[in-house]
Order: C-alpha cells, then structure tokens, then sequence
C-alpha cells in the first residue's frame, strides 16, 4: 500500500519510512504541511497518511480539516502523528477529522498494528464502493448488451425531453427492431439469438454520436434517442444504421449470419411526453415493417429510405 509521510523532523521521517518499507510499503516522504496537502489532493494520492501535529506552512489538523471538505468518495485514512500526550489534544485531531493517533515516540509494533487497521479499512471502503457501482450498473444497464435498460433509457428520454423543452433544438426519437429476430431462435437457437442482440448492440453503439444515447427496451427492440441541429440530419444518422446493421457479418455460435433492421422515427414536439413519441415512433415502425423491412420510416414527414 502506498503511505504519505509528512513529517518535518529528519530523523523521526527516516524511522517511520524504513518500518513501512521494511513491511513491504511504498512510502512518498513530504518534509512540510503545504506539500502534503498538494500530495494529498492528486488523483494518485496515497490512501493513507501519516501527518505529524506540528508542521511548518501548515500543521497536521489543519491538513486534516481541509481534508474533509473534498468531495470524494475515497478520503484518505489519516493516522496523526503527535508529541502532545494531553488527552484533550488527541481528541482535538479526532475532531478535526483524523481517523487515529501514534504518539511520540512511536513504537515500530503500534505503528504496524495501527497501519494495518487502516489498510483493512481501506479494503473494506473500497469493496463497498465497488459493489454499490456495481449494483447501480446492473440496476440501469441490461445484462446481455450491456446498453441502457428499459428503465435507463426512458429516463433518459424523459431528461432529453425536458432539455429541449428549455432550450429549444430537435429531438428524435428511434425505435429499431431486428427484422425477423424470432427466425434466428428457432433455426439456430437462443445461444445465437444472444450473439446476433450483443453485436447488434455494438452496431448501434459505434455509429452514434458521443451525445446520443440507445437502450434495449426488450426482445430486438432498442430505442435510440438523438438530438439533432436540423431535420436534415436525422436522415443521415438512421439511414446510416440502417445500412451498417445490412452489410455487417455477424459471428454467432451457430456461425454467420447476416441481419437487417427496421426503423421507426418521431420527432420530439414541445410538449411532447414519452408515451406520444413512443407510440408515434412505433407507428412508424410498424409501417417499415409493414412495408417490407429493412428501412426507416419518418413518422412526421412520411420519407422512407430502404437499404
């Protein structure tokens, strides 16, 4: 584990680096407050820290205090390093944020015991974040393409909503359906269904915008929600997945195989809510599909492109 030492006493600075170096630490020495407070505020900085109470340009507590005004979900564990034996002084680092105290001199074996109990909670801390990401990815993000689920995209299209509400601009919305998806389960098995939805997935996420955003709403079908600077640009964007999902060959277990999609598309009204351009934008679907697959259909404007 990596450990900041700031201590402005050579010789107490020496002691403490070699006995964490000695149980296998890597140690970053600062010799006063100001450099361990500009240590300390790096995207690398060491986990833990071991400040001494008294420090020129800045003293321990005071590191501490703006410690904890950070915004961060990992803050550093800080072991105060003091000379002041008075019960009130050691309360008043607790106080000021520290997580534990060593007083001076130090023993190597207390110095190891109370570092040690920082790692573990580091550790501990660390888990706890990484399951809740964990949990708020699986709880927004579908579990085979790895897109937005249902939920996530139409919040997100419930935000797009309001954004344009407020400041004006287009907005389109894309309902895409794989073309004859039930097909693919029946003649080579739901193994190859995964395949052809995950690479599908991947299709729609390398052609869109870095400002666009697409989720699976279930089965084949993926919603694509994209802001547009003139109408003359939603033609490019769905005609442009349109041919990209025909002329790619899709790897499946089953082996290749190649796919098309149909498309509906609505633009968002001032006004409009999620379940109008839905349930316009799936009319829409419904005659590409109707009218042979394969292509977009523009709901407002009624233009069609086919593949």
């Amino acid at each position: 584990m990596r450990i900041l030492i700031a201590e402005d006493d050579t010789t107490s600075r020496s002691i403490l680096a070699a006995v964490l170096r000695k149980s296998g630490h890597e140690v970053l020495e600062t010799v006063n407050g100001q450099a361990a407070w500009e240590a300390l505020q790096r995207a690398d900085a060491p986990p833990l820290a071991i400040l001494d109470w008294m420090m020129p340009e800045m003293d321990g507590p005071e590191i501490v205090r703006r410690l904890r005004l950070l915004p961060t979900e990992r803050p550093p564990y800080i072991i105060m390093l003091t000379a002041k034996g008075d019960k009130a002084d050691i309360i008043a680092g607790l106080d000021a944020g520290a997580n534990d105290y060593l007083s001076k001199p130090f023993d190597p074996g207390e110095l190891r015991a109370r570092v040690e109990v920082g790692r573990r909670l580091i550790e501990i801390q660390d888990a706890l974040i990484e399951s809740r990401e964990l949990m708020a990815q699986q709880a927004t993000h579908d579990s085979l393409t790895g897109l937005l689920n249902r939920r996530a995209i139409l919040d997100r299209l419930q935000q797009e909503l309001a954004r344009t509400a407020r400041t004006g601009g287009l907005l389109t919305v894309g309902v895409c359906d794989i073309d004859h998806f039930k097909q693919v389960n029946d003649t080579y098995g739901h193994q190859a269904g995964d395949d052809v939805l995950c690479e599908f997935s991947r299709i729609l996420s390398e052609s869109l915008r870095d400002y666009d955003c697409v989720g699976r709403m279930g089965g084949e079908e993926f919603l694509v929600v994209a802001p547009m600077k003139a109408k003359e640009d939603c033609p490019s964007l769905y005609g442009r997945l349109c041919l990209q999902v025909a002329d790619r060959k899709i790897a499946t277990r089953a082996g290749t195989l190649s796919i098309t999609t149909s498309i509906g598309v609505a633009w968002a009204a001032v006004g409009t809510s999620v379940d109008e351009i839905l349930a316009v934008a799936d009319a829409a679907l419904y005659r590409a599909k109707a009218s042979g697959r394969n292509r977009v259909v523009y709901a407002e404007s009624g233009i069609e492109e086919k593949s």
